[in-house]
């Protein structure tokens, strides 16, 4: 991504100047695992860990340098997404990553999807960023209007580790379509996109924010529809307790969807671990919010638009960071 050259670009020099900066400050890398690249995760991701980023040398906010963590080198990592990014964070791979809220939850209890395994216990909430929203998305030709037309049809889940995958099957439980009653496929949303266009593939499940980069292209390339998920199913994902929330993909966010299309949503958290110190979570937090990074997200990326810090504690089902509750608390959205 463009957006971490910067945060590179300045350990190299930093390397290169035989590391004299680091007598000013000490250097602490910081990795967000985020989802594939034709995801939203992704570009979010590393428009945060610019953000947060303030390496040693580099001039003061207020002189237009970075306005980040001083000493900070965040940088964004592309994995399959949810369930990978939690794993990683509970063994110690990962210093924090984004996940979908009813995974996040799930892991850390040891329940839903994640029942049978050893929970989670340290992951820790630093933010709901944004609503994550469900696409189903179909070929045009392929016949299919609504859940029950996927049976028969070549469906992708989306790959293993991924939030989709979990969304995906809880969705088709829900509309009664059993594994046998498709051609199923496990495919990250670029390949599952190309294979679509190919007529590899009829449909393809994906959750994450709209307009998803993937879903743009095949839709500027291809003719698509998304399939609507309403009715008993909707009802069934959003009963009192659930995670899952009615939403809509507004008319026109992709080329060809001439109607709002009913359908779930979700929201995504950026997770860390209790094992992070204090300090540096409530100092992340603090610049996640500030003016100079909401204005990076505003610009960045369309769903940065939606990222906004009085919905931050919104749908978070496991426990906060201390650092990040300590901000809260000092913001005042947090009694």
């Amino acid at each position: 991504m463009r957006r971490l050259a910067a945060p590179l670009a300045a350990l190299a020099l930093l390397l290169s100047a035989g590391g004299a900066a680091s007598q000013e400050a000490e250097l602490t890398f910081f990795r967000i695992g985020n989802g594939s690249t034709a995801g939203t995760y992704y570009p979010i991701g590393g428009i945060i860990a610019a953000a947060i980023s303030n390496p040693p040398g580099g001039a003061p906010c207020a002189e237009g340098g970075a306005c980040g963590v001083p000493g900070l080198l965040a940088s964004a990592i592309a994995t399959a997404g949810s369930v990978e990014n939690v794993e990683s964070i509970g063994r110690g791979r990962l210093e924090s990553g984004f996940a979908q809220a009813d995974v996040a939850h799930w892991a850390q209890t040891g329940t839903g999807n994640f029942a049978g395994l050893p929970p989670i216990e340290n992951l820790r909430a630093i933010a709901t960023l944004y609503p994550e929203t469900l696409h189903i998305v179909a070929r045009a030709d392929a016949g299919i209007r609504n859940l029950s037309d996927l049976r028969g049809k070549r469906v992708s889940l989306d790959e293993p580790g991924s939030g989709t995958l979990v969304d995906a099957r809880l969705v088709l439980d829900a509309a009664g379509i059993a594994d046998e009653d498709l051609t199923l496929m496990h495919l990250p949303a670029t390949r599952a996109a190309v294979a679509l266009r190919e007529g590899k593939l009829d449909a393809f499940f994906f959750v994450g924010g709209y307009p998803a980069p993937a879903i743009s292209q095949l839709a500027g390339q291809a003719d698509v529809t998304l399939v609507p998920i309403d009715g008993a199913v909707a009802d069934t994902l959003t009963r009192s307790g659930a995670f899952f929330l009615r939403g809509t993909v507004p008319q026109g966010t992709y080329r060809g969807i001439a109607t709002e299309i009913p359908t779930l949503t979700v929201g995504a958290l950026w997770v860390t671990s209790a094992e992070q110190p204090e300090d540096l979570i409530h100092a992340m937090t603090r610049v996640l919010w500030n003016d100079n990074t909401m204005h990076q997200l505003q610009v960045g990326h369309p769903i940065g638009r939606r990222i906004q810090r009085e919905h931050a504690l919104d749908g978070i089902a496991i426990p906060l960071h201390p650092g990040a509750e300590r901000y809260y608390r000092e913001a005042g959205l947090l009694k």
